[in-house]
């Protein structure tokens, strides 16, 4: 067994460990790790984060570390092999993961899915469940309402190039209070428009006299799986000045439109299981839960 630290990964090992991830998505039919880690996977990683990768023989695990968050605190991810699990390979990825982070440090360690081996690893370390994230699923088959706008509201979809800055102060407005969405970036943006699943003409801008005041943005995905295609609402965010004007159902059902005319049979989205008021609004519009992240917490 062979434990390898980097802080960035080369072309060879990135192509290792994606190949790691899409194998445990075929078998667990959901992916181990987070978008975030997927998107900066891709180049290397960011330099703040640690990779850490599994040997024997082959590659037998994964696993990634971000201690960026000075408010939520140290975050892990780790994906171990199908054929080599119940091995101690999770084991070992996590400890190195708390090892390096120190005695002064917690780690919050996500599973992605309920068939994931993370949680029964995190209960078995220790871990207690800290936050849980629901998978809301909808069938498009089911009747959309038409969407019902506040007095002068208009919408239209994002250009890129030109609504980027209005869209993050609206987005960082919305999410004041979540740092994971909250605090996007001008770079964080850009990142997901050079995504091959990005398109503008499922993006959609809701304006009161000129001004950017809530957005839907969709997301279809799963084209590179064994799966159908899947909807997802991506991101729903309504600044706090029209906040009560039902304005984030109506964005919601304009998303869910577009989605349905593209032909797909499902959508889906996260909310976590702590926003009961989201939950009772996607509940109203056909959403139903249908799996959970969990974040667990080091004791």
């Amino acid at each position: 067994m062979n434990l390898v630290r980097r802080d960035r990964l080369d072309r060879a090992e990135v192509g290792d460990v994606t190949a790691l991830v899409d194998e445990v998505t075929a078998h667990d039919g959901v992916r181990p790790l987070s978008e975030h880690v997927m998107l900066h996977l891709r180049s290397g990683g960011d330099s703040p984060a640690h990779n850490f990768l599994l040997y024997d023989d082959t590659l037998v695990g994964y696993a990634h570390l971000d201690a960026t968050d000075p408010v939520e605190g140290a975050s892990g991810e780790l994906a171990v092999r199908p054929s080599a699990r119940r091995r101690g390979y999770g084991r070992t990825l996590v400890e190195a993961l708390v090892a390096d982070l120190g005695p002064q440090a917690r780690l919050r360690l996500w599973s992605h899915g309920s068939r994931s081996g993370a949680a029964e690893l995190a209960r078995s370390m220790g871990f207690q469940r800290e936050r849980v994230l629901w998978q809301m699923r909808r069938s498009l088959f089911a009747p959309v309402p038409e969407p019902q706008w506040p007095p002068s509201v208009t919408v239209r979809t994002f250009e890129v190039g030109q609504d980027e800055e209005a869209w993050l102060t609206v987005n960082n407005r919305a999410f004041a209070g979540l740092p994971d969405q909250g605090s996007w970036t001008l770079d964080d943006l850009r990142r997901r428009e050079r995504e091959p699943w990005f398109d503008p003409a499922g993006f959609f801008l809701a304006e009161q006299d000129r001004h950017l005041v809530g957005f839907h943005w969709t997301k279809v995905h799963g084209h590179d799986h064994e799966h159908e295609p899947i909807g997802e609402v991506y991101v729903v965010g309504v600044d706090p000045s029209m906040q009560g004007q039902k304005l984030g159902p109506a964005l919601t059902l304009r998303g869910l439109q577009h989605l349905r005319a593209r032909g797909l049979s499902q959508v889906m989205l996260y909310v976590d299981e702590k926003n009961t008021n989201a939950i009772r609004t996607y509940e109203r519009l056909g959403f139903a839960k249908w799996d959970v992240d969990v974040c667990f917490l080091q004791q």
